[in-house]
């Protein structure tokens, strides 16, 4: 490339408006007391949508992976580090509707499977952090519950219904930006890598009983836990974890046996 290819290469690239990019990261874990799936909220601090939930987000930066973002978004906003959890990539979101500001954004969404519970501790830009129980709510609808907000995801909403709301309206939605739909597509694709690829089992932790892996699966399948009956679903996904023995029992009844996961390979 001579010189004068190269000025005008440079001014074509100069000129071009560069969309801004995003990482947001939708973090997983099991409460073992209350035995239910949480995701991780923040509260805004700041414009946009201050004081309004959203998944933990951040800009990435020149010198860095977006995996690297992935995981220092984690640290600076609610102080986790994050040595033996299990981080995938969950989808990039380019909707032109999806923006708020003049600039264009585009989300590189991650999904983050951490083995136990921590206390959380906000940090730049946000003014809480809390777990968000998971359910489903009487018209089969993921409904996901705080101490200060519940919300259900509507199944029946298209993609291009949702933005065409959102450019409406910024403030339709229980979350900030376009979070819903990130955390609808994330809940999708946890149920659809259920019976091949269950990486969500890793919110279990190092040992964990049968029935503590069919209530995770019975919520994002949104059936009951008596719907999924032991001894099949032992037979049928034990390729995913071996047994290890039994639990200590501590009281009445049988003690339950404990299980470890398998290494699961990525597909």
């Amino acid at each position: 490339m001579n010189l004068q290819n190269e000025d005008r290469w440079l001014e074509v690239r100069t000129n071009i408006d560069q969309p801004e990019i995003t990482i947001a990261n939708i973090i997983w874990c099991f409460d073992r007391e209350k035995q239910t799936v949480n995701v991780l909220l923040i509260k805004r601090a700041d414009f946009p949508y201050e004081n309004y939930w959203s998944l933990p987000e951040t800009y990435l930066r020149e010198k860095e992976s977006a995996d690297q973002a992935a995981l220092r978004l984690v640290s600076e906003k609610i102080g986790l580090e994050l040595p033996g959890s299990y981080t995938e990539q969950l989808a990039t979101f380019t909707n032109p509707l999806r923006s708020v500001a003049k600039k264009r954004q585009i989300s590189l969404a991650y999904m983050t499977f951490l083995p136990d519970m921590p206390v959380l501790n906000p940090g730049a830009g946000a003014v809480a952090a809390k777990w968000f129980g998971l359910g489903v709510d009487a018209q089969h609808d993921y409904l996901f519950t705080g101490e200060q907000l519940s919300f259900a995801l509507s199944k029946l909403q298209s993609e291009h219904n949702f933005y065409q709301t959102l450019r409406t309206n910024h403030h339709f939605g229980h979350l900030a930006f376009d979070h819903e739909w990130l955390l609808q597509a994330a809940c999708q694709r946890i149920k659809n890598k259920l019976d091949y690829q269950p990486n969500v089992l890793h919110i279990l932790g190092d040992t964990f009983t049968l029935k503590s892996v069919r209530i995770v699966y019975a919520v994002f399948l949104k059936i009951s836990v008596a719907d999924i009956n032991n001894s099949n679903f032992r037979k049928t996904h034990q390729q995913f974890f071996e047994d290890i023995g039994l639990a200590e029992n501590h009281g009445p009844g049988r003690p339950a046996y404990l299980y470890r996961l398998k290494k699961l390979e990525n597909r």
